[in-house]
């Protein structure tokens, strides 16, 4: 398996993939990502070279975004201080899942926030999806707060606002360092 950045063309392989997760995440009882992705917003990112692809051969075992901008309204101006990377749409394919993929990239993700030179890998889980929290506290990170509906810092609702951080730092294991790709923005 490799990491690459994506790139246009993997778009619809994107949307198909969030798709994919959230029916798998309708199964399991959660109303996480059931309002279809702007395909504009994800092509943004794209174009900003913050989605990053793991490739198994020609098929695209999971993906994740990492970026220096935080959601907007959830961290507060102390904390956007303090510099930092942010993980958003983590998700492995269910043909890959239970490999432990999602882990690797998350330490993946947290050696890139170390060679950045930020202080934490942050990110904002879905406030209602308790697995999905469960799984950030196990590797690793611990939780903030929660910005419910009407709190976020600068207004807005929330339905993402689990906020949890776990300090950047050195891949420590070489099943980690095999993702290693191009470096963030």
């Amino acid at each position: 398996m490799f990491l690459e950045r994506a790139t246009a063309e993997d778009l619809d392989v994107l949307l198909a993939f969030r798709r994919e997760a959230a029916m798998w995440l309708s199964a399991r009882g959660t109303d996480q990502w059931q309002r279809p992705y702007p395909a504009v917003r994800l092509l943004n990112t794209i174009e900003a070279g913050s989605v990053f692809m793991v490739r198994d051969g020609s098929t695209t075992a999971a993906t994740v975004t990492l970026t220096p901008e935080a959601g907007e309204g959830l961290w507060s101006e102390e904390e956007l201080r303090e510099k930092s990377l942010f993980v958003n749409k983590l998700t492995v394919a269910r043909t890959h899942a239970g490999r432990g993929l999602g882990g690797r990239l998350l330490d993946w993700a947290g050696g890139q926030a170390h060679r950045s030179g930020a202080v934490w890998l942050r990110l904002d889980a879905w406030s209602t999806n308790r697995q999905l929290q469960n799984y950030y506290l196990r590797h690793g990170f611990q939780h903030v707060r929660t910005v419910m509906d009407g709190e976020a810092v600068n207004g807005g609702p929330r339905v993402s606002g689990w906020l949890a951080q776990r300090p950047a730092h050195p891949v420590r294991d070489d099943s980690a360092d095999a993702l290693r790709g191009p470096q963030p923005p």
